[in-house]
């Protein structure tokens, strides 16, 4: 292995040894640690120290690494306190996700890290916006994020690096080529021969260095840093190095061809730089011994501080409470004048206020600038608030609403539209797994709305008419707020880019443009978490959103002689549960209607809460409507029997005559 020092002087050849020493002895401890049953799981980077090392140490300390599973070298080299990494290992109330994710699932904001989820490759999304979030603030700070050769395999990889690309982001795509994942060697998760190669077709640059070798990768990393700050553009850097331990260490490497680990073993990162140093005369066997006895000190002191911990008391109130980021704001009632505009017209001006309200509020979606979108919510966006803050995308769901969370960290509001909401499905995990989860994960909240244009009644077929609501139903940290009025869409959209939580927010497309209401010209906000009466009546419960609403209404006016408790949920996660209770105990009759299907509907859910806690005012089972069990079909007719309006009239007249 050949060192080029360049430029860098015998201080900063000694700071690279010094920190990547730290590592190798804390792996060292880990595993006996390990062997002892005194740890649960470890993930080694042994013998890929030096990219870590070397990249830690390269950027500035104010600029975000989003790292992985074997890069414990970012952590130590962002002089994390090692008693509180331990008590991370351990699950100890004083580590970082409160027992909650093991390992290195979590992130560090003191320190400017971004931590994995076990799911390869959304980490890189988030790493654009991070990167987005500078752009924005011309800072001329850079993200550097990792992934590796078989994570490298995951639509996220192409995505990510698509939209930095596209978008001219300060980022550094760091792919940790060792050769293997888990099991599988490179030779069965791609045909390419280098991940260079790949950068081609994203039209930016690919850098490839010997990632063993800690001054290739500690001066690639800062080369590229000054390029991009030069100029504005993200870098894929390919790092070759050797995976010499399991994928994790209860997998073995049995599957390894006899051999490899010990020709790999001469390309050692740290004994090769550390003879380099000897022989350089910039280090002496006495200094070696100073540096692992400074070292052994530190690593043993901060294992008894989190050994000594005592191990954690649970507490549901505190899991519940750390679900979301308590919010600042409080509601601003309506007041002033008002106009008569139809549903969309009532999106559009909440979203227009709300970005001239929040300078720091992004916009991302499909075709949603200068076009304005399928639907015309954001036409005219672009002229006032400008293309940095109205983005159009590139089809790539996953990495925008990963960006959203990046922008997030780094500081701002994002608005991430679906065109259709049947296109989630591209980017169900960044939701589910990294929104969700982020902030009872490691407490950071993910400041993101998702607006939804759901459901039938247009004759728009299979894929985009779903009515997916309950997907993201049974997903804690979620908000899913789904309006049926002008007045309440406006209010609640403002109050949805407010709240500092992730909300997805669904609007009806057949309601766009075929209702109107009276709605405040002026700025205000609804509290989310708050159904509304429509109608008061004693005879039955109806409890609906949406276009269920629509359908209530239409039905109660046709059957005037039945006087109905209709009740719009506006909120369906978290639902109304004191309204749902009051209209329950009076009318003693419920109904509950939804446009989704009938099993694993919402409507499933509220049957089970009213029964649980109201079974002694019943005098009726609780009765659903919904949508068909199938597919939503194209051909008017068929739409409108799988929808559940017609159903509903009867269920409804059944109910009240029981």
């Amino acid at each position: 292995m050949k060192f080029n020092r360049k430029k860098y002087s015998d201080e900063t050849l000694l700071q690279l040894y010094y920190q990547l020493l730290k590592p190798r002895m804390i792996e060292e401890k880990m595993l006996l640690l390990l062997r002892q049953g005194k740890i649960s799981k470890w993930f080694s980077g042994m013998g890929q120290e030096a990219i870590s090392v070397g990249t830690a140490l390269a950027m500035d300390k104010e600029e975000f690494i989003l790292p992985m599973h074997r890069n414990l070298g970012i952590f130590t080299g962002r002089d994390i306190p090692l008693s509180r990494l331990f008590a991370q290992f351990q699950g100890k109330m004083s580590g970082f996700t409160k027992g909650r994710d093991r390992s290195f699932h979590f992130g560090a904001k003191d320190y400017n890290i971004v931590g994995m989820i076990s799911h390869l490759g959304p980490q890189m999304g988030v790493a654009d916006g991070i990167a987005l979030g500078n752009l924005l603030k011309k800072n001329k700070k850079v993200t550097a994020v990792f992934t590796g050769d078989g994570g490298a395999s995951e639509g996220d990889f192409h995505e990510s690096i698509n939209v930095a690309a596209v978008w001219d982001l300060p980022v550094i795509f760091i792919i940790e080529n060792n050769y293997w994942g888990l099991s599988t060697p490179s030779a069965e998760q791609f045909r390419c021969k280098q991940f260079i190669d790949k950068a081609v077709g994203y039209g930016i640059e690919g850098v490839q260095v010997d990632g063993n070798n800690i001054l290739e990768v500690y001066d690639a990393v800062l080369t590229l840093r000054e390029k991009i700050q030069k100029k504005n553009r993200p870098f894929i850097l390919e790092c070759m190095t050797f995976r010499m331990r399991g994928h994790e260490e209860a997998s073995g490497t049995k599957y390894y061809p006899e051999g490899i680990q010990e020709e790999w073993s001469k390309q050692d990162p740290l004994t090769n730089y550390e003879s380099y140093l000897l022989e350089q005369k910039i280090l002496d066997e006495q200094k070696i011994a100073d540096y692992r006895k400074q070292l052994k000190t530190e690593i043993e002191e901060g294992l008894k501080i989190a050994f000594d911990e005592p191990a954690i008391k649970p507490n549901t109130e505190t899991e519940y409470a750390d679900l979301f980021k308590k919010s600042e704001t409080k509601v601003q009632p309506a007041s002033g004048k008002t106009s008569t505009v139809r549903l969309i017209d009532a999106i559009s001006s909440g979203l227009k206020q709300s970005m001239q309200k929040y300078p720091n509020l992004v916009l991302m979606g499909q075709d949603i600038a200068k076009y304005g979108g399928v639907f015309k919510v954001t036409e005219g966006f672009v002229a006032e608030f400008g293309k940095e803050r109205v983005r159009n995308t590139p089809l790539c769901e996953s990495a925008i609403i990963g960006a959203g969370l990046g922008l997030s960290i780094n500081g701002y509001k994002a608005m991430v539209e679906m065109q259709f909401a049947d296109f989630v499905t591209c980017g169900f995990n960044q939701i589910v797994n990294n929104l969700a989860k982020s902030h009872w994960r490691w407490g950071q909240n993910a400041d993101v709305v998702v607006r939804m244009p759901t459901g039938a009644g247009v004759a728009a077929g299979p894929f985009h008419s779903q009515s997916n609501e309950a997907w993201f139903f049974h997903v804690p940290g979620l908000k899913i707020v789904y309006p049926a009025f002008p007045a309440d869409a406006k209010g609640l959209l403002t109050a949805a880019i407010e709240d500092p939580n992730p909300v997805l927010f669904f609007e009806h497309k057949a309601l766009y443009r075929s209702i109107s209401g009276e709605v405040p010209d002026e700025f205000y906000t609804i509290e989310i978490g708050k159904a509304n009466l429509v109608r008061t009546g004693n005879d039955v419960s109806i409890i609906t959103y949406g276009y269920g609403v629509h359908w209530a209404l239409e039905t109660l006016d046709k059957n005037p002689t039945i006087k109905a408790d209709l009740l719009d949920l506006r909120t369906l996660l978290p639902f109304d549960k004191e309204a749902i209770l009051e209209t329950v105990r009076k009318t003693g009759k419920v109904i509950i209607l939804h446009e989704d299907t009938l099993i694993g509907g919402i409507g499933g859910e509220l049957s089970a809460f009213i029964n649980e806690n109201c079974f002694e005012y019943l005098d009726a089972p609780v009765v659903r409507s919904a949508s068909l069990d199938t597919p939503v079909p194209f051909v008017s007719e068929l739409e409108q029997n799988f929808l559940p309006k017609a159903r509903f009239e009867k269920q409804l007249m059944d109910l009240t005559n029981y």
